[in-house]
């Protein structure tokens, strides 16, 4: 499984998200250092979540119960991940 599929099976998982669209965005930071014994610029990510236990939560709150699912990616496979949270109501009404 690549890293993409780890990180929205966790979410899926863990925060019950019903949507996650992954980006892998790692072809555009090649000059960075990648983690442990990852390749140099791996491991940076656009997320969009979508799950229905952030309803009621700030961004920030939204957030953090992101990165806590994926506390062990970011010690590992993860080096940058740029999230957009959204509740099902928010989700529904975008023109997406």
């Amino acid at each position: 499984m690549n890293v993409a599929s780890t990180i929205k099976t966790i979410l899926q998982e863990k925060i019950g998200a019903t949507v996650v669209e992954i980006e892998d965005r790692s072809d555009l930071h090649k000059h960075h250092q990648g983690r442990m014994n990852a390749p140099v610029g791996s491991g940076h990510y656009d997320a969009i979540v979508v799950a229905s236990g952030f309803t009621g939560k700030t961004m920030m709150q939204q957030h953090r119960m992101v990165y806590a699912a994926l506390e062990d990616q970011m010690q590992t496979t993860i080096h940058a991940l740029s999230l957009k949270t959204y509740t099902l109501e928010q989700w529904s009404q975008l023109d997406h």
